[in-house]
């Protein structure tokens, strides 16, 4: 097997936003045998030069395909010396914005991460925080504050959304895990009557399901086929009663998850 192609991502801050666009660009190549590596807090023309200089010592095959958001016009140029094939993922764009709206951009290095936007910052903190307290169907007396609840048999992925929507949404989802005790009847828990607005359900082809609880628990009940055949179904008996909108998890990554939690509740 040939050796992955190297995807440098290159930033003068975090590197967050820079990542998920080559990724979203290289994800339409699924056959790339790729290796990512980031560069954060390139934000000086002696660290671009250092770069630039230990891309030209490489001894790889093939040029490294480099990503950067980098706008500072000095801090660029010096990068643009490394052998690689470059990607400027910003300066066009904001060239054009200047333009359009008439004025010179600040190009200030990490302008998307920095905490200029404190309250919205402190928002997300707040969300993190009680999407902890409330997880797993802990601190159901603070249901009353959540933005949603996620409802789901266990390994559903009702944590990881709570989690991704209150940090890189600021909503305060609480989740709470559906259990044998709670298919007994055909009633909503009790913990979550007073709050059937805010329930939003999740659900996950059985089979995904029981391969997720056997890397967890091999060879328990927990993890066989038919006991995820009976809590899914019941599960999802449950949501058509109490006409609890639904979300399949079986093949969507958290965000595609989250995307569609939030449409739903704007």
């Amino acid at each position: 097997m040939s050796q992955p192609r190297q995807v440098l991502v290159v930033s003068d801050h975090t590197g967050i936003t820079a990542e998920n666009m080559a990724r979203a660009l290289l994800a339409h190549f699924p056959e790339e045998n790729l290796a990512y590596s980031l560069r954060p807090f390139i934000d000086s023309v002696d660290k671009a030069r250092a770069l630039a200089d230990d891309l030209a010592a490489g001894t790889s095959e093939q040029r490294p395909l480099l990503f950067t958001t980098i706008t500072v016009p000095d801090v660029l140029n010096e990068l643009q010396r490394a052998p690689a094939v470059h990607f400027d993922l910003l300066s066009r764009s904001v060239q054009q914005l200047e333009e359009e709206l008439g004025r010179p951009a600040t190009r200030l290095p990490g302008r998307f991460h920095d905490m200029a936007d404190q309250q919205g910052y402190l928002g997300r903190m707040e969300a993190l925080d009680f999407a902890l307290a409330t997880d797993d169907g802990v601190g159901d007396k603070q249901y009353g504050l959540a933005d949603v609840i996620l409802v789901g048999v266990s390994r559903a992925g009702k944590t990881p959304t709570s989690l991704f929507l209150a940090l890189q949404h600021g909503i305060r989802a609480s989740n709470y895990p559906l259990a044998e005790d709670d298919f007994e009847y055909e009633t909503l828990p009790r913990p979550l009557e007073p709050y059937r607005s805010k329930l939003f359900g999740l659900t996950i082809d059985p089979q995904r399901l029981h391969a997720i609880r056997t890397q967890r628990k091999a060879g328990s009940r927990y993890a066989s086929l038919e006991q995820c055949e009976y809590e899914i179904h019941r599960a999802e008996r449950l949501y058509q009663k109490w006409n609890i909108p639904v979300r399949d998890t079986t093949s969507s990554s958290v965000e595609e998850i989250a995307s569609g939690i939030l449409s739903y509740l704007r």
